[in-house]
């Protein structure tokens, strides 16, 4: 029984790691364009060219998709990470309450369900930017007409897994 059992979970995870059921970020691969990062069935980019947030999504648009969604602690991470090694302090993730003021929404329509507002942060301002200083990966609210590096998302080439 107990072979049995050791066999069972051995094939369930060579067929998650062949299958790509779990997947880590990584920069190899074919799914992504040059420069992105794959976490799942999303890509991720760094862009350190100052910009508003309406214009930082507008670049974003351009290479297909929009300013990132943050929906997962792994993926908060991943956004974290990409600003770190672009040596910025900061950057737009995109989340904005700018229509309805004190109601968040991700520019690419995904539920806000995940929040890493770092305490105390008033929300007054109707953007947010992810922070490296401080309490790692958190978000404060900032005006969306500051000019800040940021971050874009897309759906990889290779769809869902």
């Amino acid at each position: 029984m107990a072979f049995s059992l050791r066999t069972f979970f051995l094939l369930c995870g060579l067929s998650g790691l062949l299958t790509g059921a779990w997947s880590w970020p990584s920069k190899k691969g074919g799914c992504c364009p040059e420069e992105w990062t794959q976490l799942d069935d999303h890509c991720y980019v760094f862009k350190d060219d100052p910009r508003t947030f309406a214009d930082a999504e507008s670049v974003c648009n351009i290479l297909g998709g929009n300013l990132a969604s943050i929906t997962s602690a792994l993926k908060n991470v991943v956004v974290y990470e990409l600003v770190l090694e672009g040596d910025a302090a900061d950057a737009w993730i995109g989340l904005s309450d700018a229509i309805e003021g004190g109601e968040y929404f991700w520019t690419d329509g995904k539920p806000f369900d995940f929040s890493n507002f770092a305490a105390g942060d008033t929300g007054m301002d109707s953007c947010a930017l992810i922070q490296t200083g401080g309490s790692a990966a958190e978000w404060v609210s900032a005006p969306c007409g500051d000019e800040e590096p940021y971050v874009c998302i897309m759906e990889s080439s290779c769809g869902k897994h």
